[in-house]
């Protein structure tokens, strides 16, 4: 009877630390998603109690939050950073210090994921157009996974009827400028200080692809450059993007009469 009271208090002291073990690794990761999922909201912060803050969102001191915002879950305000108007942040978006979202105009501002919005930019504003009418709706939609650096501006379209857009993972430097009712597409990189005037249409991949398909071609001896050009021109997917259609435009324009490349010829006088 002994022998086998000896052999259970192992086997018991065992079986106990493995429960406590258990409870403990199991109370470890209760508190860490309590943790993951609670907000902070700094005393100074004025958030509106219409806001809808997600889980996890940490708004730092002296931000402002306003009535008709959506804040994703693990969004990030730090100091001084603002969210103005009908403005919906997707989950884990950054607001650098004195960064404004938003704007207290008709329309919205929508924000995707994983976005990172520098110090003092200015996303989703009253354009600068003057034939914008003050009252009318005026959109923005920005995609996923874009930093968009210190400094930088970015303008609400300029008519209810059309829409600023901005794809995904698009890298915008800082002080650049984009203004109303502009298409951007994915996969871009601006460099400091670029500036692009309403309505303009940016679309990398398609103009390098027609690029190409052009200058490139993988057999050389198969068509003839004029043959490539009437090749992309009627390309279901390439021919009907402005962009592309704006290249064959100049290229074409290039070998017409009195031109010297892309530019008008020109007639030098001798000195």
């Amino acid at each position: 009877m002994n022998s086998l009271l000896k052999f259970r208090r192992p086997l018991s002291s065992s079986l106990t630390s493995l429960s406590l073990q258990r409870l403990s690794t199991t109370l470890h990761y209760v508190f860490e998603e309590k943790k993951e999922r609670t907000s902070f909201i700094h005393p100074t912060a004025i958030v509106h109690p219409n806001a809808v803050i997600g889980q996890g969102v940490s708004v730092g001191p002296l931000c402002t939050i306003g009535p008709s915002a959506k804040l994703g879950n693990g969004c990030q305000m730090h100091p001084s950073s603002h969210i103005f108007g009908n403005t919906e942040l997707g989950s884990h978006c950054v607001l650098m210090t004195g960064a404004v979202v938003g704007d207290d105009l008709p329309g919205h501002t929508v924000i995707g994921c994983n976005n990172i919005i520098g110090h003092h930019a200015v996303v989703g504003i009253k354009c600068q157009d003057m034939k914008y009418k003050l009252g009318d709706e005026c959109f923005l939609d920005v995609g996923d996974n874009n930093e968009i650096r210190e400094f930088t501006s970015i303008h609400r379209s300029s008519k209810s009827r059309d829409r600023t857009v901005i794809g995904d993972n698009n890298l915008i430097m800082g002080s650049c400028h984009i203004a109303h009712d502009c298409k951007i597409g994915n996969n871009n990189i601006f460099a400091n200080t670029t500036l692009l005037a309403g309505h303009v249409i940016v679309e990398i991949k398609s103009l390098r692809t027609a690029y190409r398909k052009i200058f490139m071609p993988s057999n050389t001896n198969s068509m003839g450059f004029d043959e490539r050009l009437s090749e992309v021109e009627h390309n279901e997917d390439l021919g009907s993007v402005p962009a592309v259609c704006s290249m064959l435009q100049s290229i074409r324009d290039s070998f017409t009469e009195n031109r010297r490349g892309i530019c008008k010829f020109r007639q030098w006088s001798s000195s």
